[in-house]
């Protein structure tokens, strides 16, 4: 199997004139969050400066189920369609309970959606993607360039840098730290998780192997080729397949690494008959847990660095592209300007949430796979047991609730709604993709700034100034799904945020209420 890509190493030119080099902002760590944030920045126009400790891509699968959302944000990035295009598209998922069919369930069953309800791709080749979309905006990560210490006051943020030919600092008004689990900036600020070990070991495996199996999510409990564990099975590029095996808490983890111990695991799972390769495997242990705070003065923390979760679920890596997607319009107006840094005060807020969703859904999702106690190892086989034939036990089974965008509800940014909607999606909800045409999609339509959306009304004369239109037609065609997901009636006009949030909402637009949400919205009011 050939391996991640890498990229060369060049001395920083701040080594040769003055050992400074300065920037708006400054990004520790070239992973998917990281260059996340790297290419929004780049898009709103900000000066950047990336590095990262490493000049290779992530090594095995690691992240590899990549949310509709998520993709969606992608599009918006430039790198939505090379990852759907070299992924694996999925939406069914399939549990088993002692080797039958417990139940199946589809997570997209409607249509008319742009984007799949899962792509698969392996994190590395994601991230190659978003390390080429960079370069063509014009900025490269800076290779094998550490941060070793970090120093703040009232305007700046001096980030000292080690490389091979030595040390520089980057000072910058603001710097993200996206450096992952074992954050070298959280270190740096003696910053601590609060949050809840879990002691259960899991292997993961990628193997290459020509499947008949189809691309969908299947979770085993207590299979016979697998006695009294969990196994789970995902399709991904390339006709590599990534297989978890839980090990339980004893289990000596560089002992069940070895080749001659998980290829028998494999082998039991798969038969005699089907070859098989063993490209990679770690075995691994996790802790939901998260920061307390994620803005710490000019030092901002996002994915891994800012909080953890259990891989059951696909929240780890969707979330933290989802922290880029809040954040950065908002460091953008900040560091132009345009708004006062209390507006970063709301990503706290708003991504504090969906980390608390995330930490709960993963907490549970753990409970039910590695029960902790003999009855509640009955109480779980008894549900799953009953799933085959019962809906309400269906939904007490928890293999991973897999990963949905947080509908901020509480946010400072949103204006409560005056009128009645009986549809999703309510301010502080991510916008609904639907079709506006045969070719284009809602929100590829939206710009990158502030839209306003108006259904069968001409809003050009009391758009405010930096917000784009986007006049719509409740009657494109009959049954229109566009108008369905937006409870459209002539007049319905929609705010959307940079990130395509739902800011506000009418049933008739007013100059005066529009000003007003999108001041709120802005962090002006």
């Amino acid at each position: 199997m050939q391996g991640p890509a890498s990229y060369p190493y060049l001395p920083p030119p701040e080594l040769q004139r003055g050992g400074v080099a300065r920037t708006q902002v400054a990004i520790v760590g070239a992973g998917p969050v990281g260059l996340a944030c790297a290419i929004d920045l780049a898009q709103h126009g900000i000066d950047l400066i990336i590095i990262d400790d490493n000049n290779a891509l992530s090594t095995g699968t690691r992240a590899i189920c990549w949310a509709k959302r998520t993709l969606e944000i992608l599009d918006r990035l430039g790198c939505g369609d090379p990852v759907c295009e070299r992924g694996v598209s999925w939406k069914v998922g399939k549990v088993f309970f002692r080797d039958q069919l417990a139940y199946q369930f589809d997570l997209l069953p409607e249509p008319g959606h742009k984007r799949p309800a899962f792509v698969n791709l392996q994190q590395n080749l994601v991230e190659e993607v978003m390390v080429d979309r960079l370069q063509a905006l014009g900025h490269r990560v800076r290779w094998k360039n550490k941060a070793v210490a970090v120093e703040q006051d009232a305007k700046n943020v001096r980030l000292h840098v080690e490389t091979p030919d030595g040390r520089y600092t980057i000072e910058a008004h603001y710097v993200i730290a996206a450096d992952g689990v074992r954050s070298a900036m959280r270190h740096a600020l003696g910053l601590d998780w609060k949050g809840q070990v879990f002691n259960d070991r899991f292997l993961i495996a990628d193997v290459l192997m020509k499947g008949d199996f189809p691309a969908e999510r299947w979770f085993h409990f207590e299979p016979s080729f697998h006695h009294g564990g969990s196994v789970l099975l995902h399709k991904q590029a390339g006709d590599i397949w990534r297989i978890d095996f839980q090990l339980g808490r004893t289990a000596n983890p560089d002992e069940e690494k070895k080749p001659e111990r998980v290829q028998p695991r494999i082998r039991a799972m798969l038969g005699d008959a089907r070859p098989f390769e063993l490209q990679w495997a770690s075995v691994y242990t996790f802790q939901c847990a998260r920061l307390e705070q994620f803005v710490h003065e000019r030092v901002i923390f996002a994915g891994d660095a800012a909080h953890q979760v259990s891989p059951f679920g696909a929240r780890g890596a969707n979330s933290g592209i989802q922290d880029a997607d809040n954040l950065c319009w908002k460091l953008a107006r900040v560091v132009r300007g345009e708004s006062p840094p209390s507006l970063l005060q709301s990503y706290e807020r708003e991504r504090q949430q969906a980390a608390d969703e995330n930490i709960l859904h993963s907490t549970r999702s753990t409970d039910f796979i590695t029960p902790k106690s003999p009855a509640s190892r009955r109480l779980r086989d008894a549900v799953l047991a009953l799933s085959a034939t019962h809906e309400f036990a269906r939904r007490l089974v928890n293999s991973g609730r897999l990963s949905t965008p947080t509908h901020y509800r509480d946010s400072p940014l949103s204006t409560p709604d005056c009128d009645r909607f009986d549809c999703e999606p309510a301010p502080g909800a991510p916008a609904v993709d639907a079709p506006v045409d045969a070719r284009t999609s809602l929100l590829a339509r939206c710009s990158g700034g502030f839209s306003l959306l108006t259904f069968d009304a001409d809003s050009q004369a009391i758009v405010p100034r930096g917000v784009a239109p986007l006049r719509l037609d409740t009657t494109l065609r009959e049954g229109s799904t566009l108008a369905a997901r937006y409870d459209a009636q002539p007049g319905t006009s929609y705010l959307l945020r940079p990130d395509q949030h739902i800011a506000a909402r009418w049933r008739r637009l007013r100059a005066t209420d529009v000003q007003a949400a999108l001041a709120r919205a802005q962090g002006l009011e």
